[in-house]
């Protein structure tokens, strides 16, 4: 077996099952799961409509690439939203979700005939970042991001001569799990320092469709090189319809940018065997073509950050994040596996401990401390496990 295998570290939801072993919570309390990013508003019915229309699609081999019909959706897409002019052809590719992509582009990106190989990401993070560079043979470097420093990745605190070996970055914008939208002014800082030592840049944005202010969305990479007249050089951009559309199922997402290094993804993929069905294809070109319902999605969660967030933030610090559907909140007394087991067994509501989602960096975990709240459930549910959270903390 692969040895590289043996150096990923359990996923945290895996660990949130050990955490909460042996516990029978209470039996009066229906059961609210905040700890998990999955989506629970209902699917579009065009949507639905779509699968089922195009289920002839099932009896042929998909292409790689994808089919044109959806390629040019999602650059119309991508010209709507981040106002940006892509070629269908050579810098967009349909992936199984984002999840899957931002894994395999690690293994296509990361050269194995360097001697030192680092790829950088942010801390706390999407487990992905971390296992796809150990697999790739690289070793993660992570960047700490906390209240103190504005939850950014602070790029210069990066020492200087690591920057040689770093051949990838990881950005996550809006952040998971701290809800922080990177600035123009640190995405001119990561240009500027991939221009000069030839790193690839992986800009991980999935929750970008989820926002508070219809007028000012969360920037995007794209967006920001434009801005900067930078072009899309040594750069890739990774969105999803999960979040955005209520359909984590259909496994349907994107990347798009540097036409050069997306050749280079294709072919790989085309050895991987990641072809998007047909039926999903198409559905997925009607979601992208489709903004009513996302804006109809905003309001869902606006209505809930709106009910739940002055709750919690009376009880714990839980501030409004810039955009995602998560508060990072800190807990009470700074233990957040014990405040997350307690809460599971006397309140029967399941929220991550935020030290399941970092690692031990410059002499901290970053993570410790907090816990993410995914209000990812009702208006209700929500509303309700928010009074119990108050409650446990006063009653502790």
């Amino acid at each position: 077996m692969n040895s590289r295998l043996d150096q990923l570290h359990p996923y945290p939801f895996q660990k949130l099952r050990e955490l909460f072993a042996g516990i029978v919570p209470n039996p009066g309390l229906a059961h609210v799961n905040l700890s998990i990013g999955e989506p629970k508003h209902a699917t579009p019915e065009f949507i639905k409509q779509a699968l089922s229309a195009n289920m002839a699609g099932l009896a042929s081999y998909p292409l790689t690439q994808g089919s044109e019909a959806l390629r040019q959706a999602i650059a119309a897409w991508c010209g709507r939203r981040y106002g940006v002019e892509l070629d269908p052809a050579s810098e967009i590719l349909p992936v199984n979700g984002s999840r899957e992509a931002l894994f395999a582009f690690a293994q296509a990106v990361v050269d194995p005939t360097r001697h030192k190989k680092r790829v950088v990401s942010p801390n706390p993070f999407y487990q992905i970042y971390e296992g796809a560079a150990l697999l790739a043979g690289a070793t993660p470097y992570y960047l700490n991001t906390t209240a103190d420093n504005g939850y950014r990745m602070a790029w210069e605190s990066v020492p200087e001569d690591l920057w040689e070996t770093v051949q990838l970055v990881y950005v996550c914008t809006p952040g998971n799990p701290t809800g922080k939208v990177m600035a123009l002014e640190d995405w001119k800082t990561l240009f500027a320092l991939a221009d000069q030592h030839g790193f690839v840049i992986a800009s991980d944005e999935c929750y970008s469709e989820i926002h508070f202010d219809e007028s000012n969305p969360p920037l995007g990479a794209l967006t920001a090189a434009k801005q900067l007249g930078r072009g899309h050089r040594k750069l890739v951009v990774f969105n999803s319809l999960s979040k955005r559309s209520n359909v984590p199922g259909m496994r349907s997402g994107f990347v798009a940018g540097d036409a050069e290094v997306m050749q280079k993804f294709l072919l790989y993929r085309t050895y991987h065997g990641s072809a998007m069905s047909p039926m999903i294809q198409a559905a997925s070109a009607a979601a992208w073509a489709d903004e009513a319902h996302v804006v109809e999605n905003r309001r869902l969660y606006a209505e809930k950050f709106a009910a739940v967030q002055p709750v919690l933030n009376g009880a714990m610090r839980a501030p409004m994040p810039d955009a995602a559907f998560y508060l990072w909140a800190e807990v009470p007394g700074g233990d957040d596996t014990a405040f997350a087991r307690e809460l599971y067994a006397r309140k029967h509501v399941t929220v991550l401990p935020g030290s399941f989602l970092a690692r031990e960096a410059k002499g901290r975990n970053p993570g410790k401390g907090m816990v993410r709240i995914a209000l990812v459930d009702g208006l209700g549910p929500c509303q309700d496990a928010a009074q119990r959270i108050v409650e446990f903390i006063r009653e502790a």
